[in-house]
């Protein structure tokens, strides 16, 4: 039998309320890495794709990790005022998964926080979540960026900019709802170029 790559689920066939334990994996405050800017990350437990050479593996158990708290929350919403901060990234795991908490955290920074903006990471493609359930598409309908799909081994390329394989996009969520089509974010930048290799007796 050939080895799965990932699994992949029917319409609707994962639901939050049923897989989320309400953990968290990790909290990185003041990062650079995951997003336009400086950001804000929030790591959640639990994924069902289970993608073959997922650099974070360990975050497939909704059981792995800590509770999600009022006080994290706070610590998210105090460092997210802080004017140097472009927004929240959320990840994990499978944000999607764990809308019972994102949710109302999503709604918090919306109406506390507007001119900050929310990025998520999703195993799902795009065409996958608008056959999702409800509470995703509405998590869906109040974030800014979305990096979609699932982590291809096959199509690993560490010069794409914030994802690791040519499948996965990064789309303008709010764009793509409006035209009723992905439309991709409009800052892409991958970096392909080829450098010349200088030898030393070069420089010498």
């Amino acid at each position: 039998m050939e080895e799965k790559n990932w699994n992949t689920p029917k319409p609707g066939e994962w639901k939050s309320e049923e897989l989320s334990q309400g953990r968290v994996i990790d909290y990185k405050a003041f990062n650079f890495v995951d997003g336009e800017g400086v950001r804000n990350s929030l790591y959640v437990s639990g994924c069902m794709f289970h993608c073959k050479g997922c650099y974070n593996a360990a975050t497939w158990s909704f059981k792995a990790g800590q509770p999600y708290t009022q006080e994290l929350e706070e610590q998210i919403m105090a460092d997210l005022a802080q004017p140097y901060v472009q927004g929240l990234t959320l990840l994990g795991g499978e944000p999607f998964l764990n809308t019972g908490f994102l949710l109302p955290l999503i709604k918090r920074v919306r109406r506390e926080l507007p001119e900050k903006d929310i990025w998520s990471w999703t195993g799902y493609t795009w065409e996958e979540m608008m056959q999702e359930t409800p509470d995703k598409l509405e998590m869906l309908s109040l974030i800014d960026i979305l990096v979609d799909g699932r982590f291809d081994i096959t199509k690993k390329n560490l010069m794409l900019q914030f994802r690791g394989s040519s499948n996965q996009r990064i789309i303008d969520v709010q764009k793509s709802l409006k035209a009723g089509k992905v439309i991709i974010w409009d800052k892409l930048n991958d970096g392909d170029q080829k450098f010349e290799q200088v030898s030393r007796d070069d420089l010498l």
